[in-house]
C-alpha cells in the first residue's frame, strides 16, 4: 500500500513538472458561454492543451506563469469549425487544374492547356471547379473545346459541386463511351442532337471515366491530406468534419496521426459507398489520444446537386420539364445503409439537396431513429438545401441537425430560382425558418466545392450576399442569421454536430486550447466587410500551427 501511494505521488509530481502554463494578456477576446451569449475577455490562460480560464479587465492576473505573451490588443476567438468539407479532395485540388471562377468554357480550356504545358510529365490531366452557370452560354461544355487544345492526353475535369464531369475525347475513348453506352442508374451521359456523348457525365455516369484514372499512391494521398490541413489552418480553421472517407483515407489519416501531430482536427465520416463500409463499422469508433482525429459517424449520399440538375425533386425542374433529378440509391438500399450504421452506434449524416431527397431521408430517420433508439446520436442531413415547410419542422422534432453551407446560397442565387421556381425557393437555404423551430445549424463550406474561407461563410450567413455585396439588401434577406448565431454555427454548434461540444467550440475551462488571432474585430466592423477578415495565427492544442 505504501509503495502504491509513493508511486502515485511520484507520478503526480512528474505530471505537474511537465505542465506548461501560458497566459496571453492584453486581448480583445470573444467567446460564447453555455447559453450561447457572446462574452468578452482580456486574457486567456491555458495549461498544455486545455483552457484554464479567461480573465476580464476587472480580474487580477496571476504572476507565477511559465509563459506570458502580450496580445497587443489583438482580437482572439475560438478556432472555427467547418462542419462539412472534403479534406482529400481539397488537398488534391491544390495539386490540379483550378477552374474555379473561369468565366467561359474557352477560359477553362485555356487553363487546362497552361497546366499541361507546365506539367508535361503527367499522364492524366485532372482538374475541378468549372461552373457553366457563370458562363454567358449557361450551357454544359463539350469535349471538342478541350480537344482543340489538348487531344493527346486524357483530360477529366469535375464540376464545382463534384456531381458532373467534363472529359475530352481521349478520356471518353479510354472509358469506351460512345453513342451506344447506356446511362447508369443514378447518372446521365449528356448527348447532342445526334445522340453522341458531348463529354459531360452526371453523377454515377462519372464512374465511366473516373474508373480509368490510376488511383493515387498511399504516399500521394498522405501528402494531399497534409497539404490540405496545413492550408485550412491558414484560414483560421482548427477543426473540420470530413464528409465521407474510404478505407485507404482512414489508413492514411491514422498513419499521419502516428507521425503527428495533425495540424488541425479532423472529425471524419466513413463513406457508405466504400466496399469495406461494414468492416469499418465493425471496428467501432476511433479517437486519437490528442483528439485530432475522430471517427464516429458515416456519410450517405442521397441525391445529386442543384446546379447539375441532379438534386432529387418531388416535381419537375422549373427550367427542365420532365426532369426531377437523381436519387443515388433505391429505397431499400438507402434504408439498409442507414440502419446498419445506427445499429453499430454511429451517427448518420446523409447528403440531401432536393426536396424529394430530404423527404425520403427524413422519413427514414423518423422510422429508424424509433426502431434503433438513436435520437441521441444527433443524425444529420448534409446540405438540407430545398425543404418543404412540413420537413423544416421535423428537424427539431427528431433532433436531426441541418448541416448547411452558407456560401452555397450566395453561389447558387443566380440559378436556384430558375431551377425550382418562386414557390419552392421559399423553403430553400432556409436558415431562419430552421432556427426559429429550434433546430441547431452546423455551418461549413463544402470545400473544395466552395472556398474553405470561414469568413466568407460568416459574411454570407449574416448578409445573404456574395463578396460583391450583391444583391442590395441580400438575397431573400428574411433568412439571414445574426452574427452571434452565425458565429455559433461555426463554433459551438458545429462542435455539437460532431459530439465534441464538451471539448471544442468555446474557450471555457477544461476545453481544448484551440483559438485564432484576427486582423480586425469581426464584431465591430460593418457586416459587409466580414468576408475580408483574416486569421493571422492559428493555435491547436495550445500550439501555434501557423504564423
Amino acid at each position: 500500500m505504501k509503495k502504491s501511494a509513493l508511486t502515485l505521488a511520484l507520478l503526480c509530481l512528474a505530471i505537474t513538472s511537465f505542465a506548461d502554463t501560458t497566459l496571453i494578456t492584453d486581448l480583445n477576446g470573444y467567446t460564447l458561454n453555455s447559453d450561447r451569449d457572446l462574452v468578452q475577455f482580456s486574457a486567456l490562460q491555458f495549461t498544455n492543451d486545455k483552457v484554464d480560464r479567461t480573465y476580464t479587465n476587472d480580474d487580477e492576473l496571476p504572476s507565477n506563469i511559465d509563459n506570458v505573451i502580450n496580445g497587443n490588443g489583438r482580437t482572439l476567438i475560438p478556432g472555427l469549425i467547418d462542419a462539412h468539407g472534403h479534406v482529400g479532395s481539397y488537398g488534391f485540388s491544390l495539386l490540379r487544374v483550378d477552374l474555379v471562377g473561369a468565366s467561359s468554357e474557352e477560359e477553362a480550356a485555356q487553363r487546362v492547356l497552361t497546366f499541361v504545358e507546365e506539367n508535361s510529365e503527367l499522364e492524366w490531366i485532372l482538374g475541378r471547379g468549372w461552373n457553366q452557370v457563370l458562363w454567358d452560354s449557361n450551357e454544359f461544355p463539350s469535349a471538342a473545346t478541350i480537344d482543340a487544345l489538348v487531344k493527346d492526353k486524357p483530360v477529366w475535369l469535375t464540376r464545382i459541386d463534384g456531381h458532373a464531369g467534363w472529359a475530352n475525347s481521349a478520356a471518353m475513348e479510354l472509358a469506351n463511351i460512345d453513342r451506344n453506352t447506356e446511362d447508369p442508374t443514378g447518372g446521365q451521359i449528356i448527348r447532342d442532337e445526334n445522340g453522341d456523348a458531348t463529354g459531360v457525365l452526371i453523377d454515377t455516369a462519372m464512374r465511366y471515366v473516373s474508373a480509368q484514372i490510376p488511383n493515387p499512391t498511399f504516399e500521394e494521398q498522405k501528402f494531399a491530406l497534409q497539404t490540405a490541413m496545413e492550408s485550412l489552418a491558414t484560414y483560421g480553421m482548427t477543426s473540420v468534419h470530413d464528409a465521407g472517407i474510404g478505407s485507404q483515407t482512414v489508413a492514411a489519416f491514422k498513419e499521419l496521426v502516428n507521425e503527428g501531430p495533425l495540424p488541425i482536427r479532423v472529425n471524419a465520416m466513413l463513406s457508405a459507398s466504400d466496399p469495406l463500409y461494414q468492416d469499418r463499422l465493425g471496428e467501432g469508433f476511433f479517437s486519437s489520444d490528442d483528439d485530432t482525429f475522430v471517427i464516429r459517424s458515416v456519410k450517405v449520399v442521397g441525391d445529386g446537386a442543384l446546379g447539375s440538375r441532379g438534386a432529387a425533386l418531388i416535381d419537375d425542374y422549373s427550367d427542365e420539364p420532365g426532369n426531377r433529378g437523381l436519387l443515388r440509391y433505391d429505397d431499400e438500399r438507402l434504408e439498409f445503409l442507414m440502419r446498419v450504421a445506427m445499429n453499430a452506434g454511429f451517427q448518420v449524416a446523409t447528403h440531401a439537396i432536393g426536396d424529394n431527397a430530404n423527404l425520403k431521408v427524413m422519413d427514414n430517420y423518423e422510422r429508424l431513429i424509433n426502431e434503433t433508439d438513436t435520437q441521441a446520436m444527433r443524425h444529420r442531413i448534409e446540405h438540407a438545401q430545398i425543404l418543404r415547410y412540413e420537413d423544416i419542422l421535423r428537424f427539431a422534432e427528431l433532433g436531426v441537425i441541418p448541416s448547411m453551407q452558407a456560401t452555397h446560397a450566395t453561389s447558387d442565387k443566380n440559378m436556384a430560382e430558375d431551377r425550382i421556381g418562386s414557390v419552392r425557393i421559399q423553403g430553400a437555404y432556409a436558415w431562419r425558418k430552421l432556427l426559429d423551430t429550434g433546430a441547431i445549424i452546423a455551418n461549413g463550406s463544402d470545400f473544395p466545392v466552395e472556398s474553405p474561407n470561414p469568413f466568407w461563410g460568416l459574411h454570407a450567413s449574416v448578409t445573404r450576399q456574395g463578396q460583391d455585396n450583391e444583391p442590395p439588401g441580400g438575397w431573400y434577406p428574411e433568412e439571414r442569421m445574426t452574427l452571434v448565431e452565425a458565429f455559433a454555427s461555426f463554433t459551438i454548434d458545429a462542435a455539437y454536430a460532431g459530439h465534441q461540444e464538451e471539448i471544442l467550440g468555446t474557450l471555457e475551462t477544461g476545453k481544448k486550447a484551440d483559438f485564432i488571432f484576427l486582423d480586425r474585430d469581426m464584431f465591430t466592423i460593418p457586416e459587409n466587410e466580414l468576408w475580408q477578415v483574416q486569421a493571422t495565427e492559428t493555435w491547436v492544442n495550445g500550439v501555434k500551427v501557423t504564423d
